[in-house]
C-alpha cells in the first residue's frame, strides 16, 4: 500500500511541477529559518550552565533610590563578599572579580596587549568550572602576584602552553606576575569573559560606596537564594545604612548565575548581556516564517482540490475508503516536507557562516545522525500538521458530485484560504514595519547630538606611569603638527559605559548634606572642554594658573544642578572621600557645563562631577585630528608617542566607534530582523504567485471570452488582482497596531528614542501592496497575453 502511495505521489508531483516546487522551496526556507533561530535560541539559553555548581551560584547586585536619583548596579564594593560570608551560614564561599587587570604583558622580547584580565579571589576555581590544563587549581591564585593564563594567551607568549607554568611575566603598568596555571579558554556561552586571572591583593578592601567589584556567592547544599535574599534587609541595617544616610531606599538582590545573561540589564554589567525579550521575539519571528510556509502549503493544496475531484470520485467509486484517501494525501504531504527538509539542510549549511557573522556567534550544525533525526522528525510533524486539513477536505468529497467535477460546499474553504492569505501578509507587513522602525532608531542614535563633537576625536591609554608624569610635554609635542587640532588628558575614555559612580556630599541650604548622592565622576585637564567642544554654560573652566583647582575645584553638568535645585551653582561646596579611611576633601563648583553623553543613548544623562587629574590619573589622552588627513595624523601620534614610551604600542579608539559599539546588540537584532523579513516576504510571494497562477488557470475560458469581447490586458490584470489586493489592505489594518505595540516594547531599551511614526506603517503597507501587486501581475499579464483561441479550446 505504501509503495502505491509513493508511486502516485511522485506522479502527482511531476504533473504539478510548479506548485510542488513552490511548496518545497517555501517550506524549505521556513524550516531553515526555524533551524537557524533554534540554534541561536539554544545557545542563548545555555549561558553559564556548564558550571557544575551553577544551580548554587548567585551574584550580588543592588538598587537604591533617593530624592532626585537612583542606581541599579551590577558591581558592589570589596567588603560585601567577606561580610556576607561571615554574616550568613548559607554562604559557603565568595568570589569577587575586578576587571581592571589588563595591560601590556611582556616575556623576554615577546609583548602582547591583553585588556580582558580580571583580578579575583583564590576560591574562583572551587566555585566556577574553569578547568586548569596545567597547575593546581586549589593554590593557583593563593599567593600575591600570581596569574593564570588561558591557553590562547599562554601559546601566544610561550609557544607551548605547558612551558608557561613558573615563568614570570611583566605588566607595563605595575608589578610582575608568576604564571601558576594555564586554563582552557573561556567558553563563548559564559557571561564571564577573560583572557587571564590575577590574584587580588591579600585582604583587599575599599569603601562601602566604591562599587568596583563583582561579587558571587556559592550557597551551601540545600540553601535557597530567595530565602537568603529575604534576610538581606538586616545586612543593610547593620553595614550600609550609616554609609548611605537617611532618605535612601536600598535593596540587594541575589541573581542566579544562569539568569544573568538574559535577565540582567543593570548598569556596569561585567560583559554585554543578551535579552530574554530579544530571544522571544526571534523565536516568534522564526515560528511566523514557518507558519507562513505551512500556510502556503495549505493554500496551494486546497486551491488545487478542484483539479482532483474526479480522481477522488473514481477512487471512491471503485471502493477506496476515506482512511485510504487520507493516507494517500498525508503521504504526499510528508514526502513534500521531507524534500523541503533536504532543501532546508542545504540552505542552513550555506547560510550558517553568514548567520554567525550577522548574529556574532559561533554556532555549528549538530553531528550527521542528530541532523538526520531532527530533519526527519520535523518533516513528519510538519507534513502531518500541514497536510491534515487538505487530506480531510479532499477525502470528504461525495462520489457522485466528485465524478461530475463538483467539489460542493467550497465557501468555507474559500474563507479559510482568504484568512490564511491575510495572516501571511499581517506577519509580513508587521515585520517590514518593525525593520523600518529599528532602522530609524539606529539612525537616530548614531547621529544624535551628544553634547560634544565626537567626530575625528580619538583616545588612547597610557600604560607607563613615567609617561603619565610627562603628559604636558607629550601634548605639546603632538600639537607641534598642524595635523593635530587639540589634545587633552583625562582619567577615563567616554562612550564605553564604564565610568562608574561615586558617592559625594553636596551643599544644600548653606550646609553640606549628611547623606551622599551617587554621581558619575572622572578627571579632566583644562583642555578637555576645548578638545571635545563642550560648551561652558556659566562660571569658568579649570586653569593651571589656579593651583587650588587641582583638588579644590569641580565642574558640574546641568543635570546635577537641576537635581540639587541650585539657583546659583557657582561657589557651592562639594565634599568627597579621598581614601579608604574615609578622610574627606572639599571643593567648590567653579563652572557648569552643558549636558553631554558619557554613555550611549540607552542610558539617561546622569549627574556628573569633573575634577582635575593628579599626574598618575592622566592615563587617557584625547586628540582631535584633521579630518582630511587621518592616516598621516595617526602616524604622527605614533611617532611622537614612541619618543616618550618606546616600550609600548598605542591602541587607538575613535569616540564615535566607542559609542556605536554600545549599539552592537541592537544593530545585530535589526540585521537579523531584516534578514527574516526578507525571507517572510519571499515565502509569502511564493504562495501568492502560486495562488494567482491557479486562479488564472481556473478562469482560462473566462479570460478568453473577455478578450474576444474586447477586454484589454490591463482590465484582465485588474480582474485577477483585485481580490488579492483586498486581502492585503485588510492585512495592513490588522498589522499596523501589532507592529506599533511590538516596537514600543523594543524601544524601552533606550532612554532617548523616536516615537513610532505613522508614515513608517503606511510605507510598510505600500511596500507590501507593491510586492503583492507585482507578484500577481506576473501571472495575470501572462494569462492576459494568452491567445484567446487557445483559452477557449482549453478544458
Amino acid at each position: 500500500m505504501l509503495q502505491n502511495y509513493l508511486k502516485i505521489t511522485i506522479r502527482t508531483f511531476w504533473k504539478n511541477k510548479l506548485f510542488s516546487g513552490l511548496n518545497v522551496v517555501g517550506l524549505g526556507i521556513g524550516m531553515a529559518a526555524v533551524w537557524l533561530m533554534g540554534l541561536y535560541v539554544v545557545d542563548e539559553l545555555s549561558y553559564d550552565r556548564f558550571h557544575t555548581k551553577a544551580d548554587r551560584i548567585v551574584r550580588v547586585v543592588h538598587y537604591a533610590q533617593w530624592p532626585g536619583g537612583n542606581l541599579k548596579l551590577a558591581p558592589t564594593s570589596a567588603p560585601y563578599g567577606p561580610a556576607l560570608k561571615n554574616e550568613y551560614p548559607e554562604v559557603e564561599k565568595t568570589v569577587r572579580f575586578n576587571t581592571e587587570g589588563g595591560g601590556l604583558i611582556t616575556f623576554n622580547d615577546k609583548k602582547i596587549e591583553v585588556g580582558n584580565i580580571f583580578f579575583t579571589d583564590p576560591a574562583v576555581f572551587e566555585v566556577f568550572t574553569f578547568p586548569l590544563l596545567y597547575g593546581d587549581p586549589a593554590s593557583a591564585l593563593s599567593k600575591p602576584q600570581s596569574i593564570v593564563l588561558t591557553k590562547s594567551v599562554a601559546e601566544s607568549l610561550f609557544g607551548d602552553a605547558q612551558k608557561a607554568v613558573g615563568k614570570v611575566v611583566n605588566f607595563s603598568n605595575n608589578f610582575p606576575n608568576t604564571v601558576t596555571g594555564v586554563m582552557d579558554d573561556v567558553p563563548a556561552n559564559s557571561h564571564l569573559q577573560f583572557k587571564a586571572l590575577r590574584s587580588l591583593p591579600t585582604n583587599y578592601t575599599s569603601g562601602w560606596q566604591n562599587s568596583e567589584l563583582y561579587t558571587y556567592l556559592l550557597l551551601t547544599e540545600g540553601s535557597n537564594s530567595k530565602t537568603l535574599e529575604a534576610k538581606l534587609p538586616g545586612f543593610y541595617q547593620k553595614y550600609l545604612k550609616k554609609e548611605l544616610g537617611d532618605g535612601v531606599t536600598y535593596r540587594m538582590e541575589l541573581q542566579p548565575l544562569t539568569s544573568i545573561h538574559l535577565h540582567s540589564q543593570l548598569d556596569y554589567e561585567i560583559s554585554p548581556n543578551g535579552s530574554a525579550r530579544t530571544v522571544s521575539i526571534f523565536a516568534v519571528v522564526a515560528a511566523l516564517i514557518l507558519l507562513i510556509a505551512c500556510i502556503n502549503y495549505v493554500n496551494l493544496y486546497t486551491a488545487r482540490a478542484l483539479k482532483r475531484t474526479r480522481e477522488v470520485g473514481v477512487r471512491k467509486a471503485i471502493g477506496s475508503f476515506r482512511q485510504q484517501l487520507i493516507g494517500q494525501f498525508l503521504t504526499e504531504s510528508m514526502l513534500m516536507t521531507f524534500l523541503a527538509g533536504l532543501v532546508s539542510t542545504v540552505v542552513v549549511v550555506v547560510a550558517l557562516p553568514f548567520f554567525n557573522q550577522l548574529a556574532d556567534k559561533a554556532l555549528s550544525i549538530p553531528d550527521l545522525s542528530t541532523t538526520v533525526v531532527v530533519v526527519t522528525l520535523l518533516s513528519l510533524v510538519l507534513g502531518a500538521v500541514s497536510g491534515l486539513y487538505p487530506a480531510l477536505m479532499l477525502s470528504g468529497f461525495r462520489p457522485i458530485a466528485a465524478l461530475r467535477g463538483q467539489s460542493g460546499g467550497q465557501s468555507g474553504s474559500s474563507f479559510l484560504k482568504q484568512s490564511l492569505v491575510v495572516f501571511q501578509f499581517v506577519a509580513t507587513i508587521a515585520l517590514i514595519a518593525c525593520s523600518g522602525l529599528v532602522y530609524r532608531q539606529m539612525e537616530f542614535v548614531m547621529h544624535k547630538d551628544l553634547g560634544f563633537n565626537k567626530e575625528q576625536v580619538l583616545t588612547f591609554h597610557i600604560d607607563s606611569q613615567e609617561t603619565r608624569q610627562r603628559i604636558e610635554a607629550l601634548k605639546e609635542a603632538l600639537l607641534r603638527s598642524p595635523l593635530i587640532e587639540s589634545a587633552s588628558a583625562a582619567s577615563n575614555p567616554i562612550g564605553n559605559n564604564n565610568i562608574g559612580g561615586n558617592g559625594m556630599f553636596f551643599e544644600q541650604n548653606g550646609a553640606i548634606s549628611a547623606s551622599t548622592q551617587v554621581v558619575q565622576k572622572f578627571s579632566v585637564d583644562p583642555d578637555y572642554l576645548k578638545t571635545l567642544e563642550i560648551k561652558l554654560l556659566s562660571g569658568r573652566n579649570f586653569s593651571e594658573s589656579f593651583k587650588s583647582d587641582l583638588a579644590g575645584a569641580v565642574l558640574v553638568n546641568e543635570t546635577l544642578v537641576k537635581q540639587l535645585g541650585w539657583k546659583e551653582p557657582i561657589g557651592k561646596r562639594v565634599k568627597y572621600y579621598i581614601d579608604q579611611e574615609k578622610h574627606t576633601a572639599e571643593a567648590r563648583v567653579v563652572g557648569v557645563v552643558r549636558d553631554f553623553h558619557t554613555y550611549s543613548l540607552q542610558h539617561k544623562i546622569e549627574p556628573l562631577v569633573l575634577q582635575m587629574p593628579a599626574p598618575l590619573d592622566k592615563d587617557n589622552v584625547y586628540v582631535r585630528i584633521q579630518p582630511t588627513k587621518v592616516t598621516e595624523a595617526l602616524a604622527h601620534i605614533r611617532s611622537v608617542y614612541q619618543t616618550f614610551d618606546p616600550a609600548n604600542t598605542l591602541d587607538f579608539h575613535f569616540l564615535d566607534e566607542n559609542f556605536s559599539q554600545q549599539y552592537k546588540a541592537e544593530q545585530k537584532q535589526g540585521q537579523i530582523l531584516l534578514t527574516f523579513t526578507v525571507l517572510a516576504v519571499l515565502i509569502a510571494c511564493l504562495g501568492l504567485f502560486g495562488l494567482t497562477a491557479f486562479a488564472a488557470e481556473q478562469r482560462t475560458k473566462e479570460i478568453g471570452v473577455r478578450k474576444v469581447l474586447g477586454a484589454s490586458v490591463a482590465s484582465i490584470v485588474m480582474l485577477l488582482s483585485k481580490d488579492f489586493m483586498k486581502l492585503v489592505f485588510i492585512a495592513i489594518v490588522i498589522a499596523s497596531p501589532i507592529a506599533w505595540y511590538a516596537m514600543s516594547q523594543w524601544l524601552q531599551n533606550f532612554e532617548y528614542k523616536l516615537d513610532p511614526a505613522w508614515w513608517v506603517f503606511a510605507l510598510a503597507g505600500m511596500l507590501a501592496i507593491a510586492i503583492a501587486f507585482l507578484t500577481v501581475c506576473f501571472q495575470s499579464v501572462k494569462a492576459a497575453l494568452t491567445n484567446p483561441v487557445e483559452s477557449l479550446r482549453s478544458e
